[in-house]
C-alpha cells in the first residue's frame, strides 16, 4: 500500500499474484482509480492493464523450500481446530466444532490444548515500510511485503491495510509498521500513533503507546512501529524482538540506523 498524506488517499493491493512490483500497482490504484484496494487475480488483471508484466515469481530456492515443507507434513502452518491434526498433516482439513464443551485439539508437538487454542507457528517475513517527508511539508508512507511464509492461501496481513501497515497525514506525521500482521491489523497501530501525535505526544511516545495497546491484549505479539512527525523527529518501539530502522535527510551524508529493543513487562502500562 501507499498513502498520500496531503490528500489522505491510499492505494493498495492484496493477494496479488505474478506481479513483481506490487507497490507500483498500489500506486496505480491510488492514481488511476477512486478505489482504495484491489485484490486477487483481478488486481493482477488491473496491473497488466496498467503496463505491469505478469510472470512466474517462483525461483529454484522457493520451489525447493515449498517441496521440503510439503515433505515435512506442511509444518509449520496456520490451521486451528481442524481435522486431521494440522501439526501432523497437510490436509485437506475439515473444521472441528469449536463451540462444543467437550473434545480437544492437538497443538504443535502433540501437546493437548482446549478447542480454540492457538498454535505458535511464527515464520519470518520481509516487510518494508517507509515514510517520506519533503521540504515543502508533503508526506507519504508505504508498505510492501510477501507476508508470512507458508500462510493459508488467500491470507491478507496488515501490510495493505491503511492505518495498520502504514499511515500518513501531512498535517501531523506518518507511521510504518511490521510484525505479527494478523494481530496488528486488529489495532490499526499506525493510525493510532498518528492520532497520538495529533494529541500532543512525541513520536517516541506515540510509538510506545501503540505497541502497549497491543501488548496489553497479546503479551507475546511481535511488533515494530516507527513514527515521524512533520518536523522530521522520529521514534520507534516494538515488542517480542529487537528490530532496526534507518533514516536519512537534511544535510546527512549517510544513513543512520537505530536499534530498538523490545518493551519490557506484560502490557500493564496505563494508557
Amino acid at each position: 500500500m501507499i498513502m498520500d498524506g496531503q490528500t489522505m488517499k491510499s492505494g493498495s493491493v492484496a493477494a496479488l499474484r505474478r506481479i513483481k512490483n506490487a507497490i507500483g500497482v498500489a500506486r496505480a490504484v491510488l492514481e488511476h482509480t477512486s478505489h482504495t484496494m484491489l485484490a486477487g487475480d483481478f488486481a493482477t488483471s488491473f496491473a497488466e492493464s496498467n503496463g505491469f508484466v505478469a510472470e512466474s515469481l517462483t525461483t529454484e530456492a522457493s520451489a525447493a523450500k515449498c517441496a521440503a515443507w510439503r515433505a515435512g507434513a506442511c509444518q509449520p502452518n496456520y490451521r486451528l481446530d481442524v481435522t486431521p491434526d494440522p501439526a501432523l498433516s497437510c490436509g485437506p482439513y475439515a473444521p472441528l466444532d469449536v463451540h462444543s464443551n467437550s473434545g480437544s485439539s492437538t497443538s504443535e508437538g502433540g501437546e493437548e490444548v482446549a478447542l480454540g487454542g492457538k498454535r505458535k507457528t511464527k515464520v519470518g517475513h520481509d516487510t518494508v515500510s517507509m515514510i517520506a517527508l519533503d521540504g515543502k511539508g508533503g508526506m507519504a508512507a508505504g508498505t510492501s511485503t510477501n507476508g508470512l511464509g507458508f500462510k493459508v492461501p488467500g491470507r491478507v496481513g496488515d501490510g495493505p491495510i491503511t492505518g495498520s501497515g502504514s499511515y500518513a497525514d501531512a498535517e501531523v506525521g506518518g507511521c510504518g509498521a511490521t510484525g505479527d500482521g494478523d494481530i496488528m491489523m486488529r489495532f490499526l497501530p499506525c493510525y493510532q500513533a498518528v492520532e497520538s501525535l495529533r494529541r500532543g505526544m512525541t513520536p517516541q511516545e506515540a510509538a510506545e503507546d501503540a505497541v502497549w495497546r497491543m501488548v496489553r491484549k497479546y503479551p507475546e505479539v511481535s511488533s515494530g512501529i516507527v513514527v515521524v512527525n512533520t518536523k522530521g523527529e522520529h521514534g520507534g518501539a516494538g515488542s517480542g524482538w529487537t528490530f532496526t530502522y534507518s533514516y536519512r535527510g537534511g544535510d546527512m551524508n549517510e544513513t543512520a540506523v537505530v536499534e530498538v529493543p523490545p518493551v519490557n513487562g506484560k502490557g500493564d502500562k496505563e494508557l
